[in-house]
């Protein structure tokens, strides 16, 4: 019996497809081959070919292997914004037979060294402007091997387009033991081994932050990370002829495959900024006629609402996507009003390489999660109980197909907890209430576990809370999510002082202490004091109660 969603099935597609048996770095191989000449990165106006940027793909990978003793399956880490050297180093660390680990640029010391430790990487790819935050663990022998690249290194004369004092800084050697200059890697000219990856290696060890505190390894090989990629491509059309905004951060899934994986898989150019900046996003599309856009809603929002975008040709830009995030009702009517663009809105984790729900683009339901995608499976279950409910009602969703993690690294528990077996299928447990209406397309209706969506970022509340109770003026904290008109939400947290500390922190001393001890996006907005955080009879804080009263406060 056919599923109700097929009924508005992408024209022409079937409902399964072949997906690619190879790995990710044969895709860098066969575009190179097929166009050698043909930018694969236009950074801020500055060129860097395919067959470029796979002869430094290799040099690299070479330096890994025969410098910094990278093998199969080896974890490296890698840790910079957007850039040149961020797609070489990701591709090099899989042409040497390793594993990516992409730690957020915002990230601080301690936080790396968890992604280090629990990793067991040993080598870095590192920016220059990161550098200081990683050399204490180089120091102390969490990390043997750093490799520091600079933006600068990758604009020329034909870089025009104005870009952040971070990118245009010019290059500093960097002379300390076991720190490497990027460039002096590359100029050994060493050619890696003969074995390339294959399909079931694995390739990417991502971060997601968990429940507990403690952020978790998702394992995924080649295959799995290649599944979304093949199967975004084809339910959104891309092709070799189009380029791609490539601006939402590459170390998360949505940057990763919407900005990086999915065009070299196509032969598609990538028009590449460091960060968002909305009038450079401007000046870059109508250049280089950008086609297709993967971004956050936030992104999106903040760059039509540019004063300057009606004195720009951006007539080129047909396929506008995200996740992570609703976009809002009103701007996705403005976007079909005003520019013929629908907002293509879809579904996916960490956990399984960002595409696996997605809208039809030629019927997407706005603020909607979408339908299964090629060859997946998706159910709402009780999540007491695990057992199927009807349509309508609101459950948690679970979710079958290729591109599903393998496991989380070295966390027996965790991956136990997070699978279950139906009808012969593994399904991942997504810990997000939706429900699916009479036409089979899902909505998004609440969480099942504690998470605060920080333009796109997962906030888990137990993580911050950890970090907080090392404050020394801390008593206890409970942070909760609050409505942010741009970014979604935003961290609140309420906070009760130590007695002797009563009168003697305020407000912005507890925030300035939190951007020190955390990544950017995890710090607090508003601390509010309060005597006492409402317990259960078993003492456990009440954070439901918070939170409902912080959306009553909210609501319109």
């Amino acid at each position: 019996m056919a599923a109700a969603h097929e009924a508005f099935w992408p024209p022409g597609l079937p409902k399964d497809v072949p997906l690619p048996d190879t790995s990710l770095y044969f895709n860098l191989e066969v575009t190179a081959a097929r166009y050698p000449a043909k930018p694969a990165t236009i950074f801020y106006g500055a060129v860097l070919s395919y067959g470029e940027l796979l002869r430094q793909v290799d040099q690299l990978a070479g330096y890994l292997q025969q410098c910094c003793g990278v093998g199969q399956g080896d974890r490296v880490l890698l840790y910079s914004q957007n850039a040149p050297q961020f797609i070489i180093g990701y591709y090099a660390v899989l042409r040497a037979g390793g594993v990516v680990v992409p730690a957020n640029p915002m990230s601080i010391t301690a936080e790396l060294r968890h992604y280090l430790l629990d990793s067991g990487a040993r080598t870095a790819l590192v920016a220059r402007e990161l550098l200081e935050r990683i050399l204490p663990l180089q120091q102390d022998g969490t990390v043997e091997h750093v490799v520091v690249h600079t933006y600068s290194d990758y604009l020329d004369s034909d870089a025009d387009i104005p870009a952040p004092e971070a990118v245009t800084r010019t290059h500093e050697a960097v002379h300390l033991p076991r720190v490497t200059d990027w460039n002096a890697a590359l100029a050994r000219e060493l050619a890696p081994g003969e074995r390339k990856p294959t399909a079931d290696d694995l390739a990417v060890l991502a971060y997601t932050s968990g429940t507990t505190g403690q952020p978790k390894g998702c394992v995924h090989s080649h295959r799995t990370v290649l599944s979304a990629v093949a199967s975004s491509q084809l339910w959104r059309q891309g092709h070799p002829a189009s380029t791609t905004l490539a601006v939402a951060p590459l170390f998360h899934f949505l940057g990763m495959q919407g900005g990086m994986n999915n065009p070299i898989y196509n032969g598609a150019s990538i028009a590449l900024l460091q960060r968002w900046d909305r009038d450079a996003a401007l000046q870059l599309i109508e250049r280089s006629r950008v086609y297709s856009w993967s971004a956050p809603p936030a992104m999106i929002v903040d760059f039509f609402a540019n004063p300057a975008i009606r004195e720009h040709d951006i007539s080129s830009l047909q396929v506008l996507m995200g996740g992570g995030a609703a976009m809002p009702e009103a701007v996705s009517r403005r976007l079909k009003d005003d520019y013929g663009i629908r907002f293509n809105e879809a579904y996916g984790l960490t956990e399984t390489a960002a595409f696996i729900l997605g809208n039809p683009l030629h019927r997407g339901k706005r603020q909607c999660l979408g339908v299964p995608t090629f060859g997946v499976d998706a159910r709402i279950v009780d999540p007491a109980t695990l057992e199927e409910l009807p349509q309508g009602e609101v459950g948690e969703l679970i979710l079958a197909g290729p591109q599903v993690m393998l496991r989380y690294w070295n966390n027996e528990q965790a991956t136990a907890s997070a699978f279950i077996e139906r009808a012969g299928r593994r399904f991942l447990r997504t810990g997000d209430l939706a429900c699916v209406d009479e036409e089979g397309y899902f909505f998004m209706k609440d969480r099942l576990k504690r998470m605060i969506n920080v333009s796109g970022y997962k906030v888990w509340p137990a993580e911050v809370e950890n970090i907080m109770y090392g404050h020394p003026a801390i008593h206890e904290a409970c942070v909760i999510g609050m409505p942010d008109a741009r970014q979604g939400e935003s961290v609140k947290v309420v906070a009760v002082l130590r007695p002797e500390q009563q009168g003697q922190v305020s407000e912005q001393d507890i925030i300035a202490w939190c951007r020190e001890h955390m990544a950017a996006y995890k710090v607090p907005r508003v601390v509010e004091f309060a005597d006492s955080l409402p317990k259960s009879a078993t003492g456990k804080v009440q954070w439901r109660e918070l939170q409902e009263a912080e959306r009553s406060r909210s609501a319109p």
